[in-house]
């Protein structure tokens, strides 16, 4: 049943970024940036962590849910560190995507040809 609520989880959130290309006028960038914000906004009401339970990765995976776990690490880090853990908790909590992302983003760079949504 793990497999089952990761996959329609996730197949949700991806159909939400999908309509969101198609019938709107949003940029892939600004729909990615909107993706973790909502990420971080449903993580700091406490909301995103019963979803991460109930779905696993199918909820990890997506781009929420880097944003979430950015909020995540910034709450232990203020609870550690004080003020400072605002500053470097969600560096250090999504160190490994944030890697990923600047790796996979360089490599794009070098082969893709963007163009403005018209």
């Amino acid at each position: 049943m793990e497999y089952i609520n990761a996959f329609w989880v996730g197949g949700l959130i991806c159909v939400i970024g999908q309509l969101l290309i198609d019938l709107t006028k949003l940029t892939p960038a600004r729909i990615m940036v909107m993706f973790v914000t909502v990420g971080v906004l449903l993580g700091a009401l406490g909301i995103y962590g019963s979803i991460v339970d109930y779905a696993g990765c199918g909820a990890t995976v997506p781009l929420c849910g880097f944003g979430w776990a950015l909020s995540e690490g910034v709450r232990e880090a203020v609870q550690e560190k004080g003020l400072l853990g605002a500053f470097t908790g969600g560096l250090t909590a999504g160190a490994a995507g944030t890697a990923a992302a600047v790796f996979f983003g360089y490599l794009a760079a070098l082969v893709a040809k963007p163009k403005d949504k018209s």
